[in-house]
């Protein structure tokens, strides 16, 4: 049965703000792991206790690419000191777009994760899918064409691969037994082709195939992520998290 966790980058002004409080209230929606983006100078120690009082799992780290070619021994010990095995990769900047360079370094990295028993993982936006990197492959699978399983896993943002004009259950089913996180998300498109992410039942996405897939396929974390919020993150979140109850209650494979 899937694990019902939240990408903290939803609510990053109430963490930044008021960062106990918000663990807090994200523990009281249901929501049963946490995805960081940022620690807002807590240490180890207090980000360990806060998930502890809260009965919540750090679920990964998503930490920017140039701080991992940079700082990564530090970065894990910090990771491994809160509970969290997962170190993400969460976008690359136009500029950082160098893929050959890109796959290497995605090599190394991984290559030093797992020998400290961390697991390097990589999250989508939709422009891994519109770019072509030759061959007839996009540099989504060229990346895990070119990185093996042993070094890189996906955490794959269903929500993006949608908007790029995939069917993100086929990708689950492309990507099983390499795909520990899915990112679960709702968006709707408007009239000038742009994205915007709304709540849960609110979008074009079909929410419930996406967890059934990947369920199907052994995913540990199904992450909820709503980029930009129209109301209030909390509120944002907690309507997502009215629909998801539904959809357990309903028989849906997930625990809340």
């Amino acid at each position: 049965m899937l694990q019902l966790g939240l990408q903290l980058y939803t609510v990053r002004e109430q963490m930044e703000h008021d960062f106990e409080g918000t663990l807090k209230t994200v523990a009281g929606l249901g929501y049963k792991g946490v995805e960081f983006h940022d620690f807002f100078g807590h240490s180890s120690v207090e980000v360990k206790k806060l998930l502890d009082e809260n009965g919540l799992v750090a679920i990964g780290t998503h930490t920017q690419y140039a701080s991992l070619l940079e700082d990564l021994d530090s970065i894990i010990a910090y990771n491994k000191e809160i509970g969290n095995k997962y170190i993400i990769v969460p976008y690359l900047s136009e500029e950082q777009r160098k893929w050959d360079e890109v796959f290497a370094n995605l090599k190394v990295l991984g290559e030093k994760c797992k020998e400290q028993d961390m697991v390097l993982l990589y999250h989508n936006h939709d422009f891994e899918l519109t770019e072509s990197y030759g061959n007839g492959k996009t540099v989504f699978d060229a990346m895990y064409e070119q990185v093996p399983a042993s070094l890189l896993e996906v955490e794959m943002d269903t929500c993006w691969v949608y908007f790029a004009g995939y069917n993100p259950v086929e990708y689950i089913h492309n990507y099983a037994g390499r795909l520990p996180i899915v990112h679960w998300k709702d968006v709707k498109k408007l009239e000038d082709g742009s994205p915007q992410t709304v709540s849960f039942g609110q979008g074009e996405v079909n929410l419930a195939a996406i967890a059934e897939a990947a369920d199907e396929v052994g995913v540990e974390w199904i992450v909820v992520e709503q980029d930009v919020c129209q109301n209030p993150p909390l509120e944002s979140i907690a309507t997502s998290m009215e629909w998801i109850k539904n959809y357990a209650k309903n028989g849906g494979l997930i625990n809340v």
